[in-house]
């Protein structure tokens, strides 16, 4: 029995990353001797264990045949006769290829360190295009690794030009697609995830509303300055939350779509993903208005963009729609600093020492929030 640490914990210490997970591949031993030095299995259908002490996963070397379409299409043979090199082989990547033994020596059969030193997302045998999640995946380490200059080589983006025309794409579960696409709006560069995706075709079958407006200048709703990607990257560039990336990635898209709630269901998109970009689309326009200098949208923002009550859906709402809006974002940003003020000055106590209850109070209050924002910088 020899055991290797592999994939991308061997790749990320090369490029001095923090190593994020550790995977081992054992080569030489069966199911019941995993069993039997005290590991647990992690997985019904693939012969993965978990460590007793550790809790990392190790799987038994594994070798694999194509026997029907999509991702779980192949038949799997992980007998103590499969070796290192045609458990490697079926990866995905050079880069994810790279195994290291016990005395730390790196295991590079299919030129991973080169193409980590050239900055190369490269496939390593023409089975690439077997799994239609590779596609996926590639365009993802586009995200995370984009920022040291990794690009899709030529002759991989030639086989996800293939794929993205093959009838493999329909194999893919809207489930695995979410993942990814919500995986890849927490890397680094998330924008690169979606061009790799349209730069060989896939978008436009994968999502085609989103293809539909991916190279509109203009945009929808108002946008102003340039591209969806263009747009996606300076939200980026301001707040890690996925969340508010999927919302500038897909407004355009779902004011195309013309029903949002069905694209988002489409997409499998979960909840605060979903309540985050209806919200942007419901009250963009009074993004915009605030920004302009109008009073009662800007209190109408606070309001129904539950300020108070979700403070960081708010400031995810506000960090949106200025990626959206760059021109306005200074104006809308200080707007909004103004009417929190506003908000924590003029309370409901106060009015409550004038004698106002109930719905008197209600309407009382946001009469004198409305009234401070319009006087405003006279009553400062």
């Amino acid at each position: 029995m020899k055991i290797y640490l592999v994939g991308g914990a061997v790749r990320d210490r090369l490029l001095d990353l923090p190593v994020r997970d550790r995977d081992w591949v054992v080569v030489g031993a069966t199911e019941q001797e995993m069993l039997d030095l005290g590991f647990r299995r992690a997985d019904a259908e693939f012969p993965v264990f978990l460590h007793p002490e550790t809790g990392e996963e190790y799987a038994l070397a594994r070798r694999e045949v194509k026997t029907g379409p999509g991702y779980k299409g192949f038949a799997v043979d992980a007998g103590p006769d499969v070796t290192l090199e045609e458990d490697l082989v079926r990866r995905d990547l050079t880069i994810n290829a790279l195994a290291e033994d016990g005395e730390g020596r790196v295991i590079d059969l299919f030129d991973g360190r080169e193409d980590l030193d050239q900055g190369l997302l490269r496939h390593i045998s023409p089975a690439f295009v077997e799994d239609p999640v590779r596609l996926l995946r590639i365009a993802r380490f586009a995200a995370r690794l984009g920022r040291w200059g990794f690009r899709v080589a030529h002759g991989t983006h030639r086989l996800l030009q293939r794929m993205a025309a093959s009838d493999e794409l329909a194999a893919l579960r809207p489930e695995r697609l979410w993942l990814e696409m919500k995986w890849s709006l927490a890397e680094d560069q998330p924008w690169r995830f979606f061009q790799v995706l349209q730069r060989c075709g896939a978008l436009e079958r994968l999502i085609p509303e989103l293809a539909g407006v991916m190279d509109d200048v203009a945009g929808h709703g108002g946008r102003d300055d340039g591209t969806v990607l263009a747009a996606l990257e300076r939200v980026a560039a301001a707040t890690t939350a996925p969340e508010a990336r999927f919302a500038v990635a897909f407004h355009d898209a779902a004011l195309e779509a013309g029903d949002p709630a069905a694209l988002l269901h489409r997409l499998r998109a979960e909840r605060d993903y979903s309540e985050l970009l209806l919200r942007l689309l419901a009250l963009g326009p009074c993004c915009r208005a605030a920004a302009a200098g109008d009073a009662r949208a800007l209190l109408e923002l606070l309001e129904r963009g539950r300020a108070r009550q979700q403070p960081r859906g708010f400031s995810l709402l506000i960090e949106a729609c200025m990626a959206l809006h760059p021109r306005s974002a200074g104006p809308l940003r200080e707007a909004v600093e103004r009417a929190q003020r506003v908000l924590e000055e003029v309370t409901p106590a106060l009015l409550q020492r004038e004698g106002l209850t109930g719905r008197a109070l209600g309407e009382a209050l946001r009469q004198r929030r409305l009234e401070r924002l319009q006087s405003w910088p006279d009553s400062v």
